[in-house]
């Protein structure tokens, strides 16, 4: 779960960043913001779950103990 997960985030900001481009040039701009906003719910959902595995893997760390 290293380096791909930055591979991900990096692919749905290009993917969200050239779909909000084209929208703008078609004169969708509330599309194309919604647009983006979905694509940083997607990568904060990703995050927040990240988030939640290292706080269940620093809790059984110190449990060990």
């Amino acid at each position: 779960m290293g380096i791909e997960i930055i591979f991900k985030i990096a692919a749905i900001g290009i993917v969200v960043a050239i779909i909000a481009q084209v929208l703008k040039q078609a004169g969708k701009d509330e599309i194309a913001t919604l647009t983006t906003l979905a694509g940083l719910i997607v990568v904060l959902f990703m995050i927040v779950d990240m988030v939640s595995e290292l706080f269940s893997t620093v809790q059984n760390l110190f449990n060990l103990y």
